[in-house]
């Protein structure tokens, strides 16, 4: 399904959310890579998921919210990681916080932390918005709709084709505890933390 990048059609953002609600998987646009997810809320979806990516259920999946608002209610934000998050979200950021007991149990680590995406990607914040509770996000690790539907075919309820994604991947940056940790080197710009 094609929806228009820069400005999504909100009939086809419905259909993508009656299919989360449903309880499937989609392909999904974002400011790095494609990603695959499901409501945040599916814990069958979470499991494929880890099947899809041949993950044990132990390494964490992200999550992508619409706003800093909604994040808080998933993780908690301290200022620091506020007025942090603030300076650089939207944009191609995982930030790693602590959990509130709103995200299930099958979605934690060890650590009970959770890694929180706001892309700047208008299709992903619009689904989530529309949805009204985040979504799962995992690479799909292919950057062309055409080549994720072939790939992940029987498993993916929607591919959706929001043009072709940059190949890097989020810099990902834990905020436990008011120490930035950078994780891994993606696509944003981590010198302000190291």
């Amino acid at each position: 399904m094609a929806i228009n990048p820069i400005n999504p059609q909100k009939r086809l953002v419905q259909r993508v959310c009656a299919v989360l609600e449903e309880g499937g998987l989609i392909a999904y646009p974002t400011d790095t890579l494609y990603g695959i997810g499901c409501d945040l809320l599916n814990k069958k979806g979470i499991q494929t998921i880890h099947r899809l990516k041949d993950r044990p259920l132990n390494q964490p999946l992200s999550i992508i919210c619409d706003s800093l608002k909604e994040i808080s209610r998933y993780a908690k934000v301290s200022n620091y990681a506020y007025r942090t998050m603030r300076q650089y979200l939207p944009g191609p950021y995982t930030f790693i916080l602590e959990a509130t007991q709103l995200v299930p149990k099958i979605m934690l680590t060890k650590r009970k932390t959770i890694g929180i995406r706001i892309p700047d990607n208008q299709i992903c914040l619009d689904i989530v918005r529309v949805l009204q509770r985040p979504i799962i996000n995992t690479s799909a690790g292919l950057n062309d709709p055409e080549a994720i539907q072939e790939h992940y075919k029987p498993q993916l309820s929607l591919v959706i084709d929001g043009g072709l994604s940059y190949p890097d991947p989020s810099s990902v940056i834990a905020l436990i505890d008011d120490v930035p940790e950078v994780i891994r080197k993606g696509k944003g710009d981590v010198s302000q933390f190291l």
